[in-house]
C-alpha cells in the first residue's frame, strides 16, 4: 500500500475520506476486505477520529459496508456501477446543455473553445494527464455555464468515479482523437446554438464514453 501526503488544505477527516476513496477506487482494497482503524491510523498517522468520520462518509457514498459487530469492508467499484454512473450523467448533462444553450453569454463559449483548445494540444502530444485534466475541465465549463448550483453540484459528485474511467481510456492512444473530435463536435454545436445537434453530440459522447469505460472491466470485476 502507498503512503500518501497529507497536504494540510482541509480538515483531517476529508483527507482521509479522500485517501480512502482513492484506494477503494483503485483497488487497492480488495472488494469484501476488512479495513480496520487502528491499522489505518497508525498507517497514516492520524488518530481514530477522523478514520471512524472517513468511514461514516464512504458509508454515505456506499463505497464501504459496515456490518454490525463485524466492521467495515470495502464494497468497490463495480461495471454495474460504472453503467448507472453513466446513465445519471447522461440525463443530467443533455439538461445542462438545454440550459447553456438557452442562456450562455459569448465569453462562456470561447472560454470553452479556449479549453477545447487545450485538448487539441494535449492530444498532438499524447499528453495523457493534462488531457484527463483538460477534459474533466471542459465539462465543468459547461455545468457551470448552466448558473445552476444543483447541476454542478450533482456532477461533481460523480466527477472522482468518471475521472478513473477516463484515465484508464485516455492511456490507449487510439482513443486520444476520438475523444477529442467527440468534444469538438459537441463545441461546435454549442457555439451554434443547435440544440438537438449539441444534444445529439453529447448522447455520443457519453455512450462512447461508456463503452471505453466498460473496456476496464475486461477479465476484472471491480474498478
Amino acid at each position: 500500500m502507498k503512503q500518501e501526503e497529507m497536504r494540510g488544505n482541509r480538515s483531517l477527516a476529508e483527507e482521509v475520506t479522500e485517501i480512502l476513496r482513492n484506494r477503494i477506487l483503485h483497488g487497492e482494497y480488495a472488494m469484501g476486505e476488512k479495513l480496520t482503524e487502528n491499522i489505518i491510523a497508525a498507517e497514516l498517522k492520524v488518530s481514530r477520529t477522523p478514520i471512524r468520520d472517513a468511514f461514516r462518509q464512504l458509508e454515505k457514498e456506499q463505497l464501504i459496508e459496515y456490518i454490525p459487530n463485524k466492521g467495515c469492508f470495502a464494497r468497490g467499484f463495480s461495471k454495474e456501477d460504472m453503467k448507472d454512473i453513466y446513465a445519471v450523467r447522461a440525463a443530467v448533462e443533455e439538461l445542462a446543455i438545454r440550459r447553456v444553450i438557452s442562456c450562455a453569454d459569448a465569453r462562456a463559449i470561447r472560454q470553452l473553445e479556449e479549453q477545447l483548445e487545450r485538448m487539441r494540444v494535449y492530444t498532438q502530444q499524447n499528453n495523457y494527464e493534462k488531457l484527463l485534466q483538460a477534459n474533466e475541465e471542459f465539462h465543468l465549463m459547461i455545468y457551470r455555464m448552466t448558473e445552476s448550483r444543483f447541476i454542478v453540484q450533482t456532477m461533481k459528485t460523480y466527477q472522482e468515479y468518471v475521472h478513473l474511467a477516463r484515465k484508464e481510456a485516455l492511456k490507449k492512444e487510439q482513443y486520444l482523437t476520438e475523444i477529442y473530435e467527440e468534444h469538438e463536435a459537441l463545441f461546435q454545436a454549442i457555439a451554434a446554438r443547435d440544440e438537438a445537434a449539441a444534444i445529439e453530440a453529447a448522447r455520443t459522447h457519453l455512450k462512447n464514453s461508456s463503452q471505453r469505460a466498460m473496456d476496464r472491466w475486461v477479465g476484472d470485476k471491480s474498478f
